[in-house]
This record gives structure tokens, sequence and C-alpha cells, in this order.
């Protein structure tokens, strides 16, 4: 096999349309866009959506539910998470020095997923049934949060 003898298999490269070049080809005079029209003319195209003037689906249609902005921000921890942490008091400072939450988090919550095998003392974050009785269990303590 040489360089100068590659060529792609048979059947997978097409012509390409040769529109306006006659009646012959199939696709002679209008060439394939129809008559008359915006979209049979040059330059002619519209917006997505655009309905010819009449008022458009998304702006007929009324608005409707809520995106929170803050969402992603609201970061579950799991409780293998807080057992690899060094420290007892464990708060969302801590969390964020430890890089187990990023630094713009607003809050965390500490979800019942992996094993606690020792005391720790959760304040200012917040706490799941399973994950606050499995806390208990290990000897340490959840302070409950205000909200609001």
């Amino acid at each position: 096999m040489e360089l100068n003898n590659l060529k792609p298999g048979p059947g997978s490269k097409h012509a390409a349309k040769r529109v306006g070049r006659g009646i012959g080809s199939g696709l002679g005079k209008t060439c394939g866009r129809g008559h008359k029209g915006q979209k049979s003319r040059a330059g002619g195209f519209h917006k997505v959506g655009f309905e010819g003037g009449q008022m458009p689906l998304q702006r007929r249609l009324p608005k409707r539910g809520f995106i929170s902005l803050t969402r992603a921000r609201h970061i579950e921890v799991r409780l293998s998470d807080l057992d690899r942490l060094p420290v007892v008091e464990i708060d969302l400072l801590v969390l964020k020095q430890a890089g187990i939450v990023p630094a713009d988090a607003l809050s965390a919550k500490v979800i019942l997923s992996g094993k606690l095998g020792r005391k720790v003392e959760i304040k200012g974050v917040g706490a799941t049934k399973g994950a606050k009785a499995a806390i208990e269990a290990a000897g340490g303590s959840v302070a409950e949060i205000a909200t609001a």
C-alpha cells in the first residue's frame, strides 16, 4: 500500500448535487426550492421559531415553574467523607477547607452513605434522620441549625 494509492471505499462518497444544470439533472429551473416565497430567494431566511409574524408558540404559551440559581450550591456530604476528616468538630468552614464541599457552597447536609467509625460533632450543617442516628450511634452529636 502506498500513500498515492489511498482512496475511499466504494460507495462511501457521493457526488454533490449539481443544482441549476438543466432539466435532465432533475434539479433544473427552481433547483429544488419550489415556487416563490422567502425561502426560494437568495438570502431568504428567518429565525428559528419565526412564524411569519404570527405570535410564536414559545410566546403564546404561559411561563411555568421556577429554576433555582442556587440549587447547585447546596451540597450533600457522605458519612464516609466525615470519617476521613482529622477534626472532631465539623462545620461548613471545615468542610470547605478540607475540599469536601466547594468554596462557594451556601449550605451542606450530611446523608446516610458509608460508615462512620468515630465520634464527630456537627454544627451548622444539616443532617438526614438516618445520618443523625448514625452519628449519635457513633457517640457524636448534631447541633440543630435554625431554618427560616
